[in-house]
């Protein structure tokens, strides 16, 4: 046990200082050896999830010696066994997850100290010199061992004021992604209330003269987190801070790419589909493609100066998906409001602002921004001269707001943010990374399960150049295509459109198609599917051709001609 880190650490803390830590789950001392180089005041090396084994952990822990880098384990449960194991091979603390009650933290406690204060079992291994300081170390480790909970359900911030009456704690950790999942927002980073619990919490253990942790999910969000409070900051998990480096190098030579959950690249995706020779029967539409230019759909004022033509949504036999494009009057503007479905607004022309839950965000031309149900959010332009306009899609075809006050909190978000935790994701146009899905064609996603994890909706934007052409293909979900830039030719079974200036396609379910740029200048489209991810079916090409029968039988009853 590193007694004079510990206490150099307790000091800074006391002093109001943020100490900063690495969250490590690889298993290379290395990264550990890194962290104690670079001066960080305190890793955690995390066995709770993950594949270190005990010998991982030592080299972790024997990485550290002589430094004023604490270390502390996170055990895999409350356990007395785990506990004790760990500081015997001479860690500085533990960290105890999905703490909730008083008899937890009582419990983890005492398996940290030695009696007649706790339950914690004298052993002759690396923290007693081997048998050789017993006496020294009992003392030491009494006065200096971390026990830091890790609060990361619901239960566990509703009995916080109960939990910070424990004696031997003094900083307590949060887990946002499992307290979501607690809170019904599972996959979600902090959602729909998650954010504000946490901080209601952080505000009772700082009231209780304690101190709180928390990983950041982003440079930007580590500077937010220690504006909130917190001064236990990780800067990050290893793997993810390797990952983030890679794709912003990536990036920089446009090659970065997503990762799929089958560690395949996304590109790889088209390659891999094999078209079939008719579409099953399971997915027959109902229904036919509508085309619908500017000025077909219907014209609604939801506020003075603010228009929205719905192009695809009920009006027109739309499943779960509501398009259209929304005008802006110089200093219009579209009062704080929430949906019960998720949303997705583009920026085609203009000078607007977006603002979801007191966070400001500037767009430019075509940035993206995504909001989930249930995040209160509003829209400006900022021009008094110039209209502003939006491409809107939304995850249901009968489309309501409820309208809210203006958050009491309000800033600024920095000019690159992609977006706040577990809340709202921005995509940036000029630095989002492509992938190519087909001959000619370059993509981006700007949502998706993946990217958003609780949204109901996938899309993005596609650039086609000369020739550049999707498969035929078919989806299990409406998909509504509206033409932004170019013109672009549109064969739905053989049936030929040519779309441009905004106009818009509806594809409803199991209707067989492809989009091709047949002119010289490049052709630029908005997808969205009322799916939460991005799936196709691709078939033969006759499928998409007048002779073609993708069915292989007769119409089914009720289809219309």
């Amino acid at each position: 046990m590193k007694s004079q880190a510990l206490k150099k650490l307790r000091r800074k803390l006391q002093q109001y200082e943020a100490v900063y830590g690495l969250w490590v789950t690889l298993e290379s001392a290395s990264i550990t050896e890194m962290a104690v180089a670079l001066g960080l005041d305190w890793v955690v090396i995390d066995a709770e999830h993950g594949h270190l084994d005990w010998r991982d952990i030592l080299a972790h822990v024997r990485a550290a010696v002589r430094s004023d880098t604490v270390v502390l384990v996170r055990v895999a449960e409350l356990n007395a066994g785990l506990i004790k194991r760990a500081l015997d091979i001479g860690a500085d603390g533990v960290v105890v997850p999905w703490v909730e009650t008083v008899s937890q933290l009582t419990q983890a406690v005492s398996y940290a100290h030695y009696p007649p204060n706790g339950l914690r079992g004298i052993g002759a291994e690396r923290a007693t010199c081997w048998g050789q300081c017993l006496d020294e170390h009992v003392q030491e480790a009494d006065e200096n061992v971390l026990v830091v909970p890790i609060i990361e359900t619901v239960e566990g911030g509703r009995n916080i004021e109960m939990i910070l009456d424990v004696p031997g704690v003094e900083i307590v950790f949060f887990g946002p992604a499992d307290y979501s999942s607690t809170a019904g927002y599972p996959g979600q980073w902090e959602g729909p209330g998650v954010a504000e619990a946490i901080l209601s919490a952080k505000d009772a253990i700082r009231r209780r003269g304690k101190y709180c942790g928390v990983v950041a999910t982003g440079n930007d969000n580590l500077i937010e987190r220690r504006k909130q409070g917190f001064q236990m900051l990780g800067v990050g998990l290893d793997g993810g801070l390797m990952l983030r480096s890679l794709r912003g190098a990536l990036g920089v030579v446009d090659r970065d790419r997503k990762i799929a959950s089958g560690f395949t690249l996304e590109s790889d995706a088209s390659a891999l589909e094999t078209p079939v020779v008719c579409a099953p029967q399971s997915m027959r539409p109902d229904r036919m493609e509508v085309m619908n230019e500017v000025g077909s759909g219907s014209m609604i004022e939801l506020e003075p100066g603010v228009h929205f033509e719905c192009l695809v949504g009920a009006h027109n036999d739309a499943r779960k998906l509501t398009t259209g494009l929304v005008t802006f009057a110089p200093q219009a503007a579209l009062s704080y409001h929430r949906h019960t479905f998720g949303e997705s607004i583009t920026l085609l022309q203009g000078d607007a602002t977006v603002e979801v839950e007191g966070r400001r965000y500037k767009l430019d031309r075509m940035d993206n921004i995504t909001i989930p149900r249930g995040l209160a959010h509003g829209v400006m332009n900022n021009s008094n001269r110039e209209p502003a306009v939006f491409s809107v899609m939304m995850a249901s075809d009968k489309p309501a707001r409820t309208l809210v006050d203006h958050p009491n909190s309000r800033r600024a978000m920095p000019n690159d943010s992609q977006g706040y935790p577990g809340g709202e994701y921005v995509t940036r146009f000029k630095t989002a990374p492509r992938y190519e899905p087909g001959p000619n064609a370059s993509f981006i996603d700007f949502f998706n399960r993946d990217l958003i994890p609780d949204i109901e909706m996938s899309g993005g934007y596609g650039v086609f150049q000369h020739g550049g052409r999707l498969p035929a293909h078919l989806h299990d979900f409406d998909e509504s295509i509206c033409i932004i830039e170019g013109n672009a030719t549109c064969i739905v079974e053989g049936r030929e459109y040519n779309l441009s200036s905004n106009a818009t396609a509806l594809q409803p379910r199991g209707r067989i198609h492809y989009f091709i740029n047949h002119t010289h200048e490049p052709m630029a489209m908005l997808w969205v599917y009322a799916g939460p991810m991005p799936e196709r079916l691709v078939v033969d090409e006759s499928c998409a051709t007048a002779q073609g029968n993708p069915w292989q039988q007769s119409p089914v009853v009720g289809e219309r001609p």
